[in-house]
Order: structure tokens, then sequence, then C-alpha cells
């Protein structure tokens, strides 16, 4: 209570000077003057608020019936659209209806005997083929059979039955790059820096592959289910990299029947 409160003194009853606070000056960029300058010049007037003064309509120009009804334009003799239209008027006019006292042409006949023309037309016109359809549903939907696919058309190729030409090329590549290969290691052979595994040898080593990676999968084995401590962790996952290394040199020497091996 007595924070809120402070006791009374005679003290209080002193006058005190009052202390002014001096604000520090406000700060005005040196920048203003040229952002005025820039704003004022590239603001448009009248852009969202419209103009400032709009000009109010006249007594005497009130509106009107049918004032703001589309108007044709004034076909009437000396208006805008009397030659054009009169133009396109002649232009399109039918033949005129003859008259009463007009006689037509009579007498006008033709000696074409238009039964043995068409008869002849006929016997010498080549018959239509008919277009071959397949049926896909059983409510009778026809398809273009042409463009199916069912119809055998590769076989009517001049090439067909053949080697492609890339194919060809390819495999002379190949047989090309074998060759080399080939020729490569025969000569390191005859200068003694590489040897081929006899097949007892690579039996052998093959064997002892296998024999390594079982005593390391037996270890496997008997590895606690639950992997607690870091060390734990350190040997299961130290033997699993093995056996996967064990298995990849077993398929590879499974997979290649000659092996080279380089002399040191």
């Amino acid at each position: 209570m007595t924070d809120m409160f402070p006791a009374e003194s005679i003290y209080n009853l002193i006058p005190r000077e009052e202390v002014k606070v001096t604000k520090q000056p406000r700060h005005t960029s040196k920048f203003r003057e040229t952002v005025k300058e820039e704003t004022q010049r590239h603001k448009a007037p009248n852009k969202t608020m419209g103009p400032v003064k709009v000009d109010v309509p006249s007594p005497e120009k009130f509106l009107q019936k049918h004032s703001k009804e589309p108007k044709l334009a004034d076909t009437t003799e000396g208006g805008l659209l009397e030659k054009p239209l009169k133009k396109l008027c002649d232009d399109q006019k039918k033949p005129r209806v003859p008259l009463r006292t007009d006689h037509p042409v009579m007498g006008i006949q033709t000696k074409k005997n238009f039964i043995k023309t068409n008869a002849v037309e006929t016997i010498m016109s080549v018959p239509k083929k008919p277009q071959p359809n397949y049926v896909d549903t059983r409510r009778g939907d026809k398809q273009l059979l042409d463009t199916s696919g069912l119809v055998p058309k590769f076989t009517n190729k001049k090439d067909y039955g053949q080697t492609p030409e890339y194919l060809i090329k390819r495999n002379e590549e190949v047989q090309r790059a074998q060759e080399e290969y080939d020729a490569y290691i025969k000569e390191r052979i005859r200068q003694g820096s590489m040897k081929q595994l006899s097949d007892e040898e690579r039996d052998a080593v093959l064997q002892g592959l296998k024999k390594n990676w079982g005593e390391l999968h037996h270890q496997y084995q008997g590895i606690s289910v639950v992997t607690d401590t870091t060390p734990k962790k350190y040997r299961k996952e130290r033997l699993e990299t093995e056996m996967k290394q064990l298995e990849k040199d077993i398929d590879m020497i499974e997979r290649h029947k000659t092996i080279y091996i380089a002399n040191r």
C-alpha cells in the first residue's frame, strides 16, 4: 500500500524546478527532395479518382425517349449509303419476270441418245471396291481395317527380314573392339606382365571365397537380435559390409570364365 501511495512529507511542499526534456532533432533524409520530385514527375493526374471536376450536363440537353437506341444510317437521297446500297442491290438483282407477251424459244431438240450413253458409261465404269472394315463390338461398330494395325503391311517392305544397318555397324564395332582387346591381352601375356588363371586356381579361389562367406554368415547368425550398444552395432555393420563384398567377388568370378592377373 505504501508503494502506491507514499507517506506524506513536508518536503513535498517545496517547489521544484521542472526539468524540460530536450528532444533530439527529427531525422530528415537527404534524398527527400529528390524523392518528391520523382513522385511528382511520375504521378498521373486523375488516375484513380477520376477528373477533379465533372462537367454538369446542360438542362437543354435532357434525356429523350429512344435517344440511346442504335440508329440506322440514312438511306434517303443524298444519304451516306445511297450509292453503296444501290450498287449492292444491282449486283444481287434476280432476272426480271418474263412478260405476258414474251414467248419461249421453241423447237430446240437434241439427237443425243441418253439411254445408250448411260448404258455405255455404266459398262465402262470400274466397280467401286468396298472399304475393308472390322467389327470390334457385339453391337456391330465398324472401324477401318487399314489404319487398325491388324493388316501385316510391314511384310511388303523391301527390307523385310533383313538386319538393319545400324545393327550391322554396331556388331562390327563390338567385334573390332574385342579383337583389339584380345591382341592387347596376348601382348601383355607375351611380355610376362599378365597371366591367366587356370581352371584349378579359379575353382580354388571360388571355394575359398565361399568358405569365408560361410564363416562370416555363421558369425552373423550368432549376433544378438537387439543391438542396443555401440560395439554390437559396429560389429553387425562390419560383418554385413564384408559379406556384401564377398558376394560381389563370388558373382564376378562365376560370371567370367577367363580371368587375368597382373604380375607385380
